[in-house]
């Protein structure tokens, strides 16, 4: 149990059977009437956000998240096989229990898997990955980096806009979290 007086951004609690996290909080302690705490909560499950107001003290059960490293090894029909980097037993996951990020998902890339209880609420990638382009407009002599940007096809088929001077073969650098080009490598 953790109490409302304790919520800091990205603390995690149970509510209706779902695990929220805490992105925002104020505590209030108005002249007239009893200290409350206004939060604005994210399902980690849908991703739904909700604003919630707590009285100041009020306990709610915290949610105890566990969170593995694991390897993605292949892919087995919509399934994508990983294995755990201490036991290494593997499991299977769907597209839809990854989320959008699977795009970015490559083999022999290292992930962390959190879970709650047996299911599975997130799966963390690097920051930032390194992929290979296969498929963009040819680049024309005379463009330049700060030239503007066109669409490039990457190895796991994310579309990603890049550099004008970019072409087919290239390995670049992509931030996952914002989906935008870092560089070449």
């Amino acid at each position: 149990m953790i109490s409302s007086n304790d919520f800091r951004t990205g603390t995690t609690i149970e509510l209706d059977g779902y695990v929220w996290r805490v992105v925002e909080f104020l505590h209030v302690k108005p002249g007239k009437g009893s200290a409350f705490v206004r939060t604005k909560l994210k399902n980690a499950q849908t991703g739904n956000v909700v604003e919630r107001t707590f009285r100041a003290g009020e306990t709610v059960p915290q949610a105890t998240l566990e969170k593995r490293t694991m390897q993605h090894t292949y892919k087995d029909g919509d399934r994508f096989v990983f294995m755990d980097m201490e036991t290494y037993e593997e499991s299977g996951l769907t597209s839809t229990e990854i989320g959008e990020r699977v795009k970015y998902l490559k083999d022999g890339m290292e992930v962390n898997v959190i879970t709650w209880g047996k299911q599975v609420i997130e799966v963390e990638l690097p920051n930032s990955v390194i992929l290979e382009v296969i498929q963009t407009d040819p680049g024309v002599k005379g463009d330049t980096a700060t030239g503007g940007t066109k669409p490039a096809i990457v190895e796991t088929g994310a579309q990603v806009m890049v550099p004008l001077f970019i072409s087919i073969g290239e390995k670049i650098k992509v931030d996952t979290r914002s989906d935008t080009y870092l560089g070449r490598e």
